[in-house]
């Protein structure tokens, strides 16, 4: 069996390439993608790979049973169809099965709505692409807050817009273990998952980050407008505009919802703390 996965190098694609080589050795993961040069520590067969390209991928996808396609990173009316360059491949070249990275959220009312739609809509594709599927939405990533642990000390505080609002956080690794089962195992088939954790404010993941880092940060909400042109000023409009897109949808609870973990992973998903502690020693 060969298992295909797109954007290989990238954080949540080396992952789940980990996790397949555990499973079903080295020899049956194909990593594809843009720059290979860039992935040769991966430790697996390397394709090239663009997204913009349908060729690149009808010559990829040579010989593979099923494939990971991880949503890409453009402009949201672009992934439509990069997305739709790689399902075509896959069913010219007789692929069994395609597993996707969506996401959770909301398709109106913020920022971060358009990233959502574009996922829903490739959703759909998959469905209807006469192949056996699988789909994870992914929850938000817990790694973006503690990379900014730096700043957080300096400052004594985490500041945000998400007020008492819970967020159900997951990690890249927890993905990497759950989209591998649901790679390999046909149980899986023609699910679609919620990948999130347990629930938390932030408040609680302030509490958390003190309790692992030994610091004695404290939460401070802020509007949202003010939030959005902190945000916006530092990052740039659009990336400054999805940040609190996130985060006003956890003030709005879009993000306080229930997990599908355990039916992929056929095991809990970790705790937070847990997933704070693997973070700091990794």
């Amino acid at each position: 069996m060969k298992i295909a996965v797109t954007a290989a190098n990238g954080q949540l694609g080396s992952s789940i390439v980990n996790e397949l080589k555990k499973e079903i050795g080295e020899n049956n993961v194909i990593g594809i993608v843009r720059s290979p040069e860039k992935a040769s520590h991966l430790g697996v067969e390397i394709r090239n790979g663009d997204y913009n390209n349908r060729d690149d991928f009808n010559a990829a996808l040579k010989s593979v049973d099923k494939v990971m396609l991880i949503s890409g990173m453009d402009d949201p009316q672009k992934r439509i169809q990069q997305h739709r360059n790689v399902i075509e491949a896959a069913k010219q070249n007789g692929v069994k099965k395609i597993v996707y990275t969506s996401i959770v959220g909301d398709e109106e009312k913020n920022a971060f709505s358009p990233i959502v739609k574009s996922n829903r809509l490739t959703e759909e594709d998959i469905r209807n692409s006469g192949l056996y599927w699988s789909i994870g939405r992914n929850g938000i990533y817990i790694e973006p807050d503690l990379a900014y642990i730096d700043t957080y000390k300096k400052e004594g505080e985490i500041r945000n817009c998400a007020g008492d609002g819970k967020c159900a956080y997951t990690s890249r690794s927890e993905l990497g273990y759950a989209y591998t089962k649901m790679l390999i195992q046909d149980i899986h088939n023609d699910n679609t998952y919620n990948l999130v954790g347990e629930p938390i404010s932030q408040k609680e993941l302030t509490a958390l980050i003190n309790q692992v880092y030994n610091t004695q940060l404290v939460f401070n909400q802020i509007s949202v407008d003010d939030y959005e042109k902190e945000r916006k000023q530092e990052l740039g409009e659009f990336i400054g505009g999805v940040v609190v897109g996130i985060y006003k949808g956890i003030k709005d609870g879009v993000y306080d919802i229930p997990s599908d973990y355990e039916k992929a992973a056929i095991r809990p998903h970790k705790l937070p703390i847990e997933m704070i502690r693997a973070y700091i020693n990794q």
